[in-house]
Parts: structure tokens; C-alpha cells; sequence
């Protein structure tokens, strides 16, 4: 049972692993060994006797568990074997089989993944007549009474705060709560929030459990600490009460995903909650060369309320990170697509690479060059840009003007519209003799006459979006005909489809603003055309999708590393984001974008390349200037190589 600690760990990672009872906060910096510090910590508790089935190990992903009891037991074969380790709903779950009673439940209750709720939710809006296009749709539904249930807060106060968005009653949304309550209710189920509230409500109304597990856990250990939302650290709180041996383990600086629900204000507070606690900071880096760590501490310095931290650098010097001041996105592109040859030229391989942004969109014209190169990439952030719904959706209204022929975009825009289906669309491009022609304005009576109240209703405020594009000569502006949907139909029909509808709008206004370079419609609908067809054409001779690029965005790539990271538009209004800018209070906004800055540039090893265009387009094909990012800016002299890049 006896591990050498000191000669696996540096004097800091030591120092945190086997500090002394209590409340213990370790701040990991990016690349410091934060899990293998906390793995040599249970190492360390089990190899001074504490029993293994005494510590609680709680983390966010069964994965980070497995790794975790894998490598410890690796250290200590057969010592590790009964720790309490999992996720927190895990661990929930665990308490609440033993005690269901106590909560109303049964012991087998059911566990409803998110397509089971839906699905409830669904059937409890169907049965108040509630249904159709100007309704939250069910996920949005499902994402309201998340929201709520993760962040402490009514659904009330949820609503208030986001009653803009809909044209419903909040009251019928209320009443929707009800009934998806009872419904759960009399199943005997309880969805993943409810295993948390329900947890929580036991500890919480039950004393002599609370005091049963306060005893049992000795030892209560939180990975990713910063990560935690209200019910998540109120849980930990109870638990830890009595004994009071709580390590906490994470990074101020790389909390990021505040828009799920996450409060690193749990960290912040942490010193204050308990007023004995021990803080150890781990700095030295064994990633990132000193130039790209150089870059990372003076700007995440900018952050007022955080644990100041200084990463070390264990690695030599090498080539200080370039900044490439290019003219646009395009020229962007082509650079990015350049620079990969020349690396992959110079020893690295594609799979060594990514290219990392603050937001989806930012990738829209790398895809199409790539693409267009013949290189290979995988997109850890989702699909392809132009292969997201509500892009294919604002894209069927110009393929249905450019094409008379095309069914099956003529099928996609009027599944759009209430108590349309496949059938329905079939039966009216039958009736409309296999062809829907613009400039044929009987065509347009012929599909109001088929259509019901609802569904006409949405097509009327179509129709002078396609008269337009026909009389008003729209066909060489495919941007102002995408702006017109949106306005006139589509941002109010992705508040009631879509749980992130405020990032799916911020897309279409970029896409439209994107066709300013195209002279028109068909040119633009042929460029997404030969996309997917290449990418068709890509999809196996390339090799495994381990092997290609990586196009991610920033809040994917946490955790992960690459010898090459490249990162798109590190402009202002584009990195930091002028949306959350303008939408944050206190100055939280800039906060968390520069943290999402710092986790962007602490994810390369050995090169940093980042692109600063210097105009974006306007949608009447003129342009603004755009300023490289604060984060950029701020930077003391000499940290980074500037490169001037001329396109014709």
C-alpha cells in the first residue's frame, strides 16, 4: 500500500496531495497535473488507512472516474475498491435507490432519459391544446425547467427573465410544469434534475440521513470544482458538514460554461464557506512551451476577481506565437489553409492541428476551403456549418426561388409552418404539377387553399418575401432574402424550436452577411451544393477522423491539447463576443470571454498561430473595420510575432 509520493509529484502537486485534514482548495492551472494530483490525494488518504468505502470521489463525467480509479488502482492494486466514485447524479441516483421512500418514491423508480421527457412534456401540451408553431417546442420546454431546477431558481423568475422570447402565455408554460410534474409523479420517475433536487431535498428534510452519510464519508473529494452549479455544491456542502474533509480541485481561470448553469463563484467562495480551509496552487506547466505561456498569463491577468495564478513553463523555448493581421474571412481561410500545408510540410501531421473559435459561425469560410483543398477535418463541435437545421431551413426558401424544380426544399420550407407534414407537401407539389415557379402568382393561391388557418397564416408572411425577390431584383442579394425570413417568420419560429435559439439567429445574420460576396443566389446556393458534395466525396479515402484536423469550438476543446493550435477571429465583436458583451452585467461578460481566451491558447503545445481579420462584410457588399481583440491588444510588447498577410 506504501507509494513513494514524493518521487511521482513535484513539491506542489505533493503538497496538495497530501495536505492535512480539512477543507483543502487546490487551483490546477491549465497542464499542471491537477488529475494526477488528485489521484495520488486518494492514494494518499487510503495509504494513511482511511477505508476506501469512506471516500466520496465525485466528478463530471463517468470517464473522469474511470480514469481516475484506473490510475489509482495501478498505484495500490486492490486498495482503491470500494470508493464511492461517479458523477454526481451517479451518486444521487446511488442515495436515492436506498431511501425513495423518504421522498415519495418507490426503489425502482424510473429514470427518464431527455427523449422520455420530451416526450411527456409533449403529451402534457397536446392535451391542453397548446400545440403548434407559436408554442415552445418541447426541448425548449425541457430546457426552461432545467434551467430551473439546476440554477435554484423558480421557473417564474426564469420566465420573467426570458419572457421575451415567447409569444405564450407564461402561465400556459406554468401550467405545462404542473402537468410534467404529475405526470412523473404517477410513473414513478424522476428525470436526470430530479435525481439532483430530490438528493438534495433528502438531505436536506431528513436529518438522520444527512447525519448517516456526514458520517460515512470521511473524505470527500470534487473534481472540475469550478464547474458546479447551485444543487451540485449544496449537495457537496451537506455531505462534507460534519467531518469537514473536503478537497476541492479546479480552476477559476477555465470556468466557461456559466450559460449551462455552472457558478465559479463556488470556487471564488470557497476560502470564505470555510474560513480554515488550505489553498495550494499548481503552476508549473508541462505543456505549453514559455512564449505560448507567456501569452496565456498576461491575459488572463486582466480578470479582476479570480486566484491570481502564474503558469511555469518545465519545456525549452521555441517560436514565439504569430498574430496574422489578414483582411477578412476569406483571406483567413486561405491562410489557415496555407499554414497547414506548411506545418504538415515541416513534420506535423493533421491530426497534430486545430483550429479553435469562439463561436460556430466563425469556421463558415475555413469549411468551404478546406473543402475546396482537399483537406480532411473533423468537427468536434458539431456538424458541418451549412448542415445545422436552421441553416438548411433559411436555405430552403432560396433554393424553392432559384429552383422551381427542387421538392425537396419546397417539402423543408413548408414543414416549417403549423400542422405541415410530408404528406401534406407532397399532395400540394402534386396539385402545383411537380413545380413551384415564383413569377406564377396563381402558384401562390394554390398553396393557400391547401393550407389550414395556421400554417396560411405563416405562408402569407412568406409571400411578399418571394414577390420581392422576383420584382425587386433580390435574386442578387440572397443576403437581404435570408434577413427578410428571419425577420418576417424565422427568429420567432427558432424561439419556439430551438433551446439555443439566440446562437442559431447570431448564424443566420452571419450566413446573410456571408452571401455579400456572391453575385448571386444560385452562385452562393452552388458553392453549399459543391460543399456537401465534397465533403461526400471526402468521406472515406482520407482515413479515420482521428487523423484529420480538428475544428472545434473553444467550450469543446477544454480539456484537450494539440502541438498546433490555430485560432479564427481574434477581432473584437467576434472574440471577445459583442453579443455576451452587450448582454452581461458587471463586466461578467469580459470575464468569462477571457477565460474562454486563456483555455483557447493554454491548448497548444508547441505553436500558436492566431488570426486577426480586419474587416467583416455588410450585407450591401460594403465593410467594417474591425480592431484585433483587447485580448491581443493588452498584450505587453515582444510577446507575440506580428505577420501582415496581403491578399489580393
Amino acid at each position: 500500500m506504501t507509494v513513494d509520493l514524493h518521487s511521482s509529484l513535484n513539491p506542489e502537486q505533493f503538497a496538495a496531495a497530501t495536505a492535512p485534514d480539512g477543507p483543502v482548495l487546490v487551483l490546477a492551472a491549465a497542464g499542471t497535473g491537477k488529475t494526477r494530483t488528485l489521484v495520488h490525494r486518494v492514494v494518499h488518504l487510503v495509504g494513511r488507512g482511511i477505508p476506501p468505502d469512506r471516500i466520496l470521489l465525485l466528478t463530471f463525467t463517468n470517464r473522469a472516474a474511470q480514469e481516475m480509479l484506473e490510475r489509482a488502482r495501478a498505484l495500490v492494486p486492490n486498495g482503491v475498491g470500494g470508493i464511492w466514485g461517479g458523477t454526481f447524479h451517479h451518486m444521487a441516483n446511488r442515495l436515492l435507490r436506498r431511501h425513495a421512500a423518504l421522498v415519495g418514491y418507490k426503489a425502482d423508480f424510473s429514470i427518464l432519459d431527455r427523449d422520455d421527457s420530451e416526450s411527456l412534456i409533449a403529451e402534457a401540451v397536446k392535451e391542453r391544446g397548446l400545440g403548434g408553431k407559436e408554442f415552445p417546442r418541447k426541448s425548449v420546454l425541457m430546457s426552461l425547467f432545467s434551467s430551473a431546477a439546476n440554477s435554484g431558481r423558480s421557473l417564474e423568475n426564469i420566465l420573467e427573465r426570458r419572457y421575451a422570447e415567447f409569444d405564450a402565455d407564461p402561465e400556459d408554460i406554468l401550467a405545462i410544469h404542473r402537468d410534467y410534474v404529475d405526470r412523473k409523479k404517477r410513473l414513478d420517475a424522476m428525470d436526470f434534475d430530479d435525481l439532483l433536487v430530490q438528493c438534495l431535498r433528502l438531505l436536506n428534510e431528513r436529518a438522520d440521513v444527512k447525519a448517516h452519510y456526514q458520517e460515512r464519508f470521511l473524505h470527500v473529494l470534487v473534481d472540475e470544482y469550478q464547474d458546479t452549479n447551485t444543487l451540485q455544491a449544496q449537495i457537496v456542502d451537506r455531505l462534507a458538514g460534519r467531518h469537514g474533509n473536503i478537497t476541492v480541485v479546479g480552476d477559476d481561470f477555465q470556468s466557461i460554461y456559466g450559460w449551462r448553469g455552472a457558478d465559479y463563484r463556488n470556487i471564488l467562495s470557497f476560502p470564505r464557506k470555510f474560513a480554515n480551509a488550505r489553498e495550494y496552487k499548481l503552476e508549473t506547466n508541462y505543456r505549453s512551451t514559455p512564449e505560448i505561456l507567456a501569452v496565456a498569463n498576461a491575459c488572463i491577468a486582466g480578470n479582476p476577481l479570480q486566484f491570481q495564478k502564474t503558469l511555469r513553463a518545465t519545456r525549452k523555448a521555441r517560436r514565439r506565437p504569430r498574430v496574422f493581421h489578414v483582411r477578412d474571412g476569406e483571406s483567413q481561410a486561405r491562410l489557415v489553409a496555407e499554414q497547414i500545408g506548411a506545418l504538415c510540410r515541416s513534420g506535423y501531421r493533421q491530426r497534430d492541428m486545430a483550429v479553435l473559435y469562439r463561436a460556430h459561425f466563425h469556421a463558415m469560410e475555413l469549411q468551404i476551403a478546406l473543402t475546396r483543398e482537399r483537406i480532411p477535418f473533423t468537427i468536434t463541435s458539431g456538424i458541418r456549418f451549412f448542415e445545422q437545421a436552421h441553416i438548411k431551413d433559411v436555405c430552403s426558401l432560396l433554393r424553392v426561388l432559384a429552383s422551381p424544380e427542387d421538392e425537396l426544399a419546397f417539402a423543408r420550407l413548408l414543414g416549417l409552418f403549423p400542422g405541415v407534414g410530408p404528406k401534406t407537401a407532397a399532395g400540394l407539389w402534386k396539385k402545383l404539377g411537380g413545380r413551384f415557379d415564383a413569377t406564377a402568382y396563381g402558384s401562390y393561391d394554390v398553396v393557400a387553399q391547401a393550407l389550414r388557418p395556421g400554417a396560411k397564416a405563416v405562408w402569407q408572411r412568406v409571400v411578399p418575401i418571394m414577390k420581392a425577390y422576383v420584382e425587386e431584383g433580390l435574386e442578387e442579394d440572397p443576403g437581404e432574402v435570408i434577413n427578410l425570413f428571419l425577420k418576417g417568420f424565422y427568429e420567432e419560429h427558432a424561439a419556439n424550436t430551438f433551446d439555443d435559439a439566440d446562437r442559431r439567429v447570431e448564424e443566420i445574420n452571419e450566413l446573410s452577411l456571408y452571401t455579400s460576396k456572391y453575385e448571386d443566389t444560385r452562385g452562393f446556393l452552388s458553392d453549399v451544393a459543391l460543399l456537401t458534395n465534397l465533403d461526400a466525396e471526402n468521406g472515406q479515402p482520407d482515413g479515420s477522423a482521428e487523423e484529420r484536423l480538428r475544428l472545434s469550438t473553444v467550450h469543446q476543446a477544454k480539456g484537450l491539447e494539440w502541438p498546433v493550435v490555430i485560432i479564427l477571429w481574434a477581432s473584437e465583436g467576434m472574440f471577445p463576443s459583442a453579443r455576451t458583451l452587450a448582454e452581461s452585467e458587471g463586466g461578467e461578460g469580459e470575464a468569462e470571454e477571457r477565460r474562454l481566451f486563456y483555455v483557447a491558447v493554454t491548448r497548444a503545445k508547441d505553436e500558436l498561430l492566431l488570426c486577426a481579420p480586419e474587416i467583416r462584410r455588410t450585407r450591401d457588399g460594403g465593410f467594417i473595420p474591425c480592431e484585433p481583440s483587447r485580448f491581443l491588444s493588452e498584450l505587453p510588447a515582444g510577446l507575440v510575432e506580428n505577420v501582415r498577410q496581403s491578399f489580393i
